[in-house]
């Protein structure tokens, strides 16, 4: 089940006021390569991909980054992953980074199982561990879902950071000037896909999140319908400084939560 994001897309001022896409050409780091993946048919439409691969029997985290940042603005957290025998594959969106084209909410969901597919062949090309859990944080909780809805026979584990179940609540908590009446059936949708999620998973988020209100992120939790979900706050933290407030907190989870699954 995938909800309707064409309704969001719809809705023109939305996209304005939600989606930032940010041009990046920074070159990959040392050990670290792009893909750029063709994501519409019959069309130059490329979506770039970041790998940092540390060793190939670790488990491979595909992530899908906010809005406003790009792939390449993990170069430097990267490393964290490695520390935590993690190989950490980020995906950019249409128009973020490298990649061409305009990014919709739509477009948001339907690439992330074009990109999926890719990630799991090019790590096969290169004998890596086919073990792959997937993570959004905030903007990219949508496509997260979105693959570990459809994809729970495959995928390993969910990881939500300072994300969110529905664009309509955030939109409405927020007083954007939009009728959002119309969208309900949107967020039912959510909720509906959400609930049949069962992938062990862990929902990050900021004690002090005042963009993405951890009350989100708690919802997301509440309606996960896995066996195996934690739940770890970060005190003190706000919506960008998640990962640093206390990083040893933030890292440490994901090591432990990953290890336990695997």
């Amino acid at each position: 089940m995938t909800p309707d994001y064409l309704r969001l897309d719809q809705q023109p001022l939305l996209a304005q006021y939600l989606l930032f896409p940010l041009r990046d050409l920074t070159p990959p780091p040392a050990g670290a390569f792009d893909l750029l993946v063709s994501v519409e048919p019959g069309s130059d439409v490329q979506v770039a991909v970041r790998f940092y691969l540390g060793q190939p029997d670790w488990p491979a985290l595909l992530y899908f980054h906010g809005n406003g940042e790009v792939a390449a603005d993990y170069d430097y957290f990267c490393k964290a992953y490695h520390a935590c025998q993690i190989n950490l594959v980020v995906a950019d969106y249409r128009g973020y980074g490298m990649s061409s084209g305009q990014p919709t909410f739509n477009n948001l969901a339907q690439d992330a199982h074009v990109v999926y597919r890719a990630v799991q062949d090019e790590l096969l090309q290169r004998n890596c561990s086919p073990v792959i859990g997937v993570m959004g944080r905030s903007l990219g909780s949508l496509p997260a879902l979105e693959l570990a809805a459809h994809y729970q026979g495959e995928l390993k584990w969910l990881i939500i950071e300072s994300g969110f179940a529905s664009v309509t609540r955030l939109i409405s908590r927020w007083g954007f000037p939009l009728d959002v009446s119309g969208l309900s059936l949107l967020e039912k949708q959510c909720l509906a896909m959400i609930e049949t999620i069962t992938l062990p998973s862990l929902i990050i988020h900021g004690e002090e999140d005042s963009l993405v209100f951890p009350e989100e992120g708690r919802l997301v939790y509440d309606t996960l319908g896995s066996r195996q979900k934690f739940w770890l706050p970060i005190p003190d933290a706000d919506h960008n400084d998640v990962m640093m407030v206390d990083s040893q907190l933030y890292f440490q989870g994901i090591e432990d939560f990953v290890t336990r699954i695997t």
